[in-house]
């Protein structure tokens, strides 16, 4: 059997890191949101679910990297997952319920 060209499965641990930087940064952020909101419940909820988030962003990159690696040492492409799709969705949602939560305490000012 000939071995996959390593510079397949080092872009594929590169990749990998980059998923995990992502939810390390969303987690970070909702640590810092959490912690700094001023004690107000939406904040701190807030903060949690980005978290939540950046845990199940890790997750998904973990699960793409096993397939991509199972693909590449089988000499075949990756299948298309639903991981950057829930990735984006993930992120566009935290925005928006940031965004909500800053509307929200303006109207109570």
């Amino acid at each position: 059997m000939i071995d996959p060209d390593v510079r397949f499965l080092l872009a594929n641990e590169r990749t990998l890191l980059a998923w995990v930087r992502t939810g390390l940064t969303l987690q970070a952020g909702g640590f810092a949101l959490a912690h700094f909101s001023g004690g107000s419940a939406s904040g701190k909820l807030s903060g949690v679910i980005a978290i939540l988030c950046g845990g199940v962003i890790a997750v998904i990159g973990y699960n793409r990297f096993k397939a991509a690696d199972k693909a590449i040492r089988s000499h075949r492409l990756p299948t298309n997952g639903k991981g950057p799709a829930l990735e984006v969705i993930i992120v566009v949602g935290i925005a928006f319920l940031l965004a909500a939560v800053q509307v929200f305490s303006l109207i109570k000012k």
